[in-house]
């Protein structure tokens, strides 16, 4: 394993998350809050590691996918332990556990929060909190493939390491323009979203921030009550923009490009806004019933909906005292998420469009023996490698779900939270349902359920095998048996 070029790019990510920590710097200084001397203090610290780390650049700066999911997993770590620093520092959160646990769930977009009352947070600490969902929402490591050029098909390696979905191509001939591309819709839509808050009358220092929240689809709110607060026209503004960031960027692409009929063709996409439309349609239907009236009853319908399937988390109301079917619906589009290549989280719709088709083309061939047919998607045949890998990351899935949910349950909580609090961290979602639900949080949960959870996060976000090589003894042996190589050809 190429350790020196996994050592450079987490230098590298270091340095970048040290830059932006001047950002939530600057807030304080404008607010004039003490504050922002401790976030200062972080970005040269966090800057000063990453220059030491990429003072020697490596000779083979060429490397392959095991490096890039080495260099993807421990760049979010090491992101993440640095940018929990200021939390803890500035005493606003007094728990490393709890300040830690507040950073990966902001970096991985989860938005679950162990704080009870964010109102009384300074203005560089809520800006930084949520600036940290805008981050993750499209990923550090994508932004350095913008601005940092890798040999070779090093750069591919290190975007599928990080980019979420079945499949990740590009969508111009070099990857560092595929990732200038998909970071200009990326920062478009954001700006769009603060005009059309601000036109709604919200202050600009909240539109930012909700802006970074539903960019990212990360759904840490700013006032207590989440969006519940703000008029009927900002809840619509920030429904139509969570459904529109958990679309595949790749259609943005066709649109920007003014290939129409194929953009609006894509499969996955389409399906994603059936279920969105049949799911509002259902839970529409259920709260009418419990006498709200049709406006309001689609406003809220449509609002967590969109907030669970994009799994951004945000919330108007407490979806916990809904009807048993409505809860169910939501706890089922909490494991589809939303399309591949958006921010959203989940399993993807695109794996699901998949595992239906594979399981139809099984039944056909107990029908039709010596028949052979290919799964299509977009009228294009998926390779058996996309169908094995789709059937092997569900399988893995179920296996971290389920034994997420035995250690958190050692703890003694019911059976609902403890559910719904590993399916609402590992799809990166935030809010559950009983002692999680959106009025509550996760702050009451004991150490050892954080680190399950946390762990489950960084596992949602990375699709699970970034994370889970990490665990494998042949990287280390790898590791081990390179600089002991090293060592040899020194004393030569």
């Amino acid at each position: 394993m190429n350790s020196s070029m996994v050592r450079y790019v987490l230098g590298c990510v270091l340095k970048i998350e040290g830059v932006l920590l001047l950002l939530p710097f600057l807030v304080g200084v404008i607010y004039q809050e003490k504050e922002a001397v401790v976030y200062l203090m972080v970005a040269l610290f966090c800057w000063l590691v990453g220059f030491i780390m990429t003072l020697r650049r490596p000779k083979r700066d060429v490397f392959y996918l095991k490096e890039g999911c080495v260099a993807t997993s421990l760049s979010w770590i090491f992101m993440s332990l640095m940018g929990c620093l200021p939390f803890y520092f500035t005493r606003e959160i007094q728990s490393f556990t709890d300040a830690l646990f507040e950073t990966i769930s902001g970096f991985t977009t989860t938005g679950a929060s162990i704080l009870s009352e964010v109102e009384s947070l300074s203005h560089c600490t809520t800006f930084w909190r949520c600036f940290t969902h805008w981050i993750g929402g499209m990923g550090v490591l994508v932004f350095l493939l913008a601005v940092i050029p890798l040999s070779g098909g090093s750069n591919i390696n290190l975007m599928r390491a990080e980019s979420p979905g079945p499949s990740v191509g590009k969508l111009v001939p070099k990857i560092k323009y595929t990732a200038q591309i998909l970071y200009l819709i990326y920062i478009g839509l954001t700006v769009l979203e603060i005009i059309f808050l601000l036109v709604g009358k919200v202050p600009f220092f909240e539109a930012l921030n909700i802006s970074f929240g539903t960019a990212g689809t990360g759904g840490f709110g700013i006032k207590n009550d989440s969006i519940a607060g703000y008029s009927v026209f900002v809840q619509w503004i920030v429904t139509i923009f969570m459904i529109l960031f958990g679309i595949n960027f790749n259609a943005y692409y066709l649109v920007l490009f003014r290939k129409f009929k194929k953009a609006f063709s894509i499969e996955e996409v389409k399906y994603y806004l059936l279920i969105i439309l049949i799911a509002v349609g259902i839970i529409s239907y259920n709260l009418i019933q419990a006498s709200l009236g049709v406006f309001d009853a689609v406003t809220k319908a449509a609002f967590q909906v969109a907030s669970i399937i994009t799994t951004t988390g945000f919330s108007t109301t407490d979806f916990n005292t809904w009807a048993e079917s409505s809860k169910t619906i939501l706890v089922l589009l909490m494991f589809i998420g939303a399309c591949a290549g958006s921010t959203g989280g989940g399993i993807k719709v695109s794996r699901f469009v998949i595992l239906v088709k594979t399981v139809k083309k099984e039944l056909n061939s107990y029908i039709h023996p010596k028949s052979i047919k290919k799964i299509k998607v977009d009228g294009n045949p998926v390779e058996h490698e996309v169908v094995r890998s789709v059937n092997v990351y569900f399988i893995t899935f179920m296996i971290i779900f389920a034994a997420s949910v035995f250690l958190i349950s050692l703890e003694g909580n019911d059976l609902i939270t403890n559910f719904t609090a590993v399916a609402a961290t590992i799809n990166n979602i935030g809010p559950g349902l009983e002692l999680v639900g959106p009025m509550e949080n996760f702050g009451f949960l004991p150490a050892l359920s954080k680190y399950v959870l946390m762990f489950d996060m960084l596992a949602g976000r990375l699709e699970l095998f970034p994370l889970l090589i990490l665990f494998h003894p042949a990287i280390w042996k790898d590791t081990m048996k390179q600089k002991m190589e090293l060592r040899k050809r020194s004393k030569v």
